[in-house]
C-alpha cells in the first residue's frame, strides 16, 4: 500500500511524515509512505493525506498553482473514491467556502464554510493546545478511549451539517474537531502532534 502525503509548502511535512512512518513501523504495517508534490505519484497512491498549517488562503492558492495537484486530487479521491486525509487546514480547504482574510472557494467536497471562531473575551484565540474530543462510533477512532486528548492550533472552524461531523470538541462552544463523509476523513486538530492518541488514529487510517 503506497500513502502520499501531499507538499504543497504548506504543512508540518516533516512532522506528519514521521508520525506516518512511525505508526507504520511500531504496529506493524506495510505501507510505503511518501511525501510528494507529484501528480503521478499521487495518481500511484492508494491512500492520501493533505497536511495544512497557515491560512486557508494562502494553501487554496498554493495547491491551485502547483500544475496539476489540484485536479489529481479531484480525480483520486472524488471520482476513484481513494480513502483521503485532512490534517488541520487540509479538511477546512474540503469546504465550499472559507472566509480566512477574504473569501474564497474551498474544494466543496463537504458542504460547509470556514469561519472565525466566535468566543468570549476570557478564551483565547487562537485554540491552542490540548482538548477533549467526542466521537461517533467509527473505525477511524478505534481503540481511542472517549474523552481523549488531541493537540488543536486554530482560529477558523469548519461549519457543517451534523451528519458530516465524526468528532466535536468544547471550546466555549461546540467546534468540529473531525469530519467524514464516504472516503474522505479531515481532523481539526493535529494528530502528528497528540501522541499516543494520534497515533492510533494514523494506524486506523493506515488500516481503513
Amino acid at each position: 500500500m503506497k500513502i502520499a502525503i501531499i507538499n504543497y509548502g504548506y504543512g508540518n511535512l516533516h512532522s506528519v511524515n514521521q508520525a506516518f512512518k512511525k505508526a507504520n513501523n511500531d504496529f506493524d504495517l506495510n505501507a510505503e509512505i511518501e511525501v510528494t508534490n507529484n501528480p503521478n505519484e499521487i495518481n500511484k497512491a492508494d491512500k492520501i493525506v493533505l497536511p495544512g498549517v497557515g491560512s486557508f488562503t494562502d494553501c487554496s492558492n498554493a495547491i491551485r498553482s502547483i500544475d496539476g495537484i489540484y485536479e489529481s486530487l479531484q480525480e483520486q479521491v472524488i471520482n476513484k473514491k481513494k480513502h483521503f486525509m485532512g490534517i488541520c487546514v487540509g479538511m477546512q480547504l474540503l469546504a465550499d467556502i472559507g472566509y480566512e482574510n477574504e473569501k474564497n472557494d474551498g474544494f466543496g467536497w463537504v458542504s460547509g464554510t470556514v469561519e472565525k471562531m466566535k468566543v468570549p473575551l476570557d478564551f483565547k484565540i487562537p485554540h491552542m493546545g490540548w482538548n477533549t474530543i467526542q466521537f461517533k462510533n467509527n473505525d477511524l477512532f478505534k481503540d481511542i478511549d472517549e474523552n481523549s486528548d488531541f493537540y488543536f492550533v486554530h482560529s477558523y472552524e469548519f461549519k457543517t451539517v451534523d451528519e458530516n461531523i465524526l468528532a466535536t470538541t468544547n471550546y466555549a462552544s461546540k467546534v468540529t474537531a473531525a469530519i467524514k463523509k464516504d472516503n474522505i476523513f479531515g481532523t481539526q486538530f493535529h494528530p502528528e502532534k497528540s501522541h499516543k492518541n494520534g497515533q492510533k488514529l494514523i494506524k486506523n487510517f493506515i488500516n481503513w
